[in-house]
């Protein structure tokens, strides 16, 4: 008896693939996440310099963009937990 089943996934085109929310998810965390952290330096940061995140606004919107990165792409997000 032989099997017509194709088992191989078909790979997605680039506009198949820029369609998805799967494509889109991560990168609009990363932009609130950078977004919030950049509104953290201008409203709360600190201006003598001692703390580390908030004194400078690249830092601030590099930690916020991988917060956003980690919310969407974690073990929980994913229903794992």
């Amino acid at each position: 008896m032989e099997n017509n089943i194709d088992t191989d996934p078909k790979e997605k085109t680039l506009k198949e693939l820029l369609a998805t929310w799967s494509f889109w998810k991560p990168l609009v965390a990363v932009a609130i996440g950078g977004t919030l952290g950049f509104l953290n330096y201008y409203y709360v940061g600190c201006t003598s310099g001692s703390c580390g995140i908030t004194s400078n606004p690249y830092l601030s919107i590099a930690v916020g963009g991988m917060m956003g990165l980690f919310v969407v792409k974690s073990p929980c997000a994913r229903g794992r937990c």
